[in-house]
């Protein structure tokens, strides 16, 4: 696939199955304990703007479709739909701790929560999803208590620290500690592609003063800024306790490849969401076996 990439980087890969494409990270597919993905805007059955693989139920389009997109996203990744926890994603630090009572909730039950932008579990089989176009997923994988947590995080997640509230709550309620963690920053908008006013970019440099140069903001105009979330949710990770070698960062813009992937800049508001998908395999899979942090 013709992909626009930000750099020569292999942090991610691109995989393809019955005609579903999906990202995965190496480094948390190495730990021998989890199931993963990013989708695509591709493999689904949505039309219009919101072709193909739609998994938002309130774009306007027909459930249906999406229930159907959902089913063809998870025989790609390997999962049941059934086994699958959606978030409802407020732009808040709120993460959701996840237990066998929330399967399915979102998909073939109703949720009975709100504001949620992340979520951790240490229940295998149970699939973790939230949802993006052009925000950031944060993907974590504690090896040695075998958890997982997911965290959308736009910029008022990231100005806030959301991947260092995510694992702190890890901590919390796993014992987690930060340096066995695994972690990847998934397929979202770059620095090239977002602007943003100069509320948002004082805002940044004030929570990341030590580090407000060009890698992490540079001004266009009077009031306008280029803002790079990747940079920022790296150094939440990185100072929250996450060891570089443990932290994969994409190269993949969403906003770069509106043929590909859904973005919410690039069509002006027009168009579905793509999903992150993670949860731990149950012991008796072949997954699930054979890691030693």
């Amino acid at each position: 696939m013709n992909w626009k990439r930000k750099s020569d980087t292999d942090e991610m890969h691109i995989r393809t199955k019955d005609g579903v494409p999906y990202f995965v990270f190496p480094i948390l597919e190495d730990t021998n304990l989890v199931r993963h993905g990013f989708s695509t805007r591709l493999g689904g059955v949505s039309q219009g703007h919101l072709s193909e693989m739609n998994l938002s139920f309130t774009r306007g389009d027909d459930p249906e479709n999406v229930r159907e997109n959902f089913r063809r996203v998870g025989a790609a990744i390997g999962f049941d739909p059934g086994s699958l926890v959606l978030s409802h994603q407020t732009h808040t630090t709120n993460v959701r701790l996840v237990t066998e009572k929330d399967r399915g909730k979102g998909f073939t039950r109703p949720l009975d929560y709100t504001d949620v932008d992340g979520m951790i579990t240490d229940v295998p089989g149970l699939m973790l999803a939230t949802f993006y176009a052009d925000c950031v997923p944060l993907f974590f994988v504690d090896p040695v208590n075998r958890a997982v947590g997911l965290s959308h995080s736009g910029w008022k997640g990231t100005v806030n620290r959301m991947g260092a509230v995510t694992a702190e709550k890890m901590r919390q309620a796993f014992g987690t500690d930060p340096a066995h963690l695994r972690a990847a920053i998934g397929p979202s908008i770059c620095q090239d592609c977002y602007e943003v006013s100069e509320d948002v970019a004082l805002a940044f440099m004030q929570e990341f003063k030590e580090y407000a140069d060009e890698r992490l903001i540079y001004r266009t105009s009077e009031e306008k800024y280029q803002l790079n979330l990747w940079r920022a949710n790296e150094i939440v990770l990185l100072e929250a306790g996450i060891l570089p070698k443990h932290l994969a960062v994409t190269n993949i813009c969403t906003c770069c490849n509106p043929d590909l992937m859904f973005s919410h800049r690039a069509s002006h508001g027009k168009r579905g969401n793509l999903g992150a998908f993670l949860g731990l395999t149950a012991p008796s899979s072949p997954a699930g076996h054979g890691y030693a942090p």
